[in-house]
């Protein structure tokens, strides 16, 4: 079975400060033994319904740390 774990993905953007929480994201990275692990990124206040309707998964070494590339 999968190991997974979970962490908090803030917005970049910062031009609507107040509403930064609405754009929250969570990511789920889940490790695979004989395949390349996996990220998922969906709203972090979303139901289970709404999720399966809100999220982008991909390899997660496609993903970057945003203060690494600016």
């Amino acid at each position: 079975m999968p190991e997974t774990q979970t962490e908090p993905v803030q917005s970049p953007d910062r031009e609507h400060e107040s509403s930064a929480a609405s754009h929250e994201l969570r990511s789920v990275v889940v490790n695979y033994e004989c395949r390349p692990d996996r990220r998922t990124v969906y709203p972090a206040g979303a139901s289970g319904i709404e999720r399966m309707s809100a999220w982008l998964t991909a390899d997660a070494n496609a993903f970057v740390e945003l203060h690494a590339h600016r």
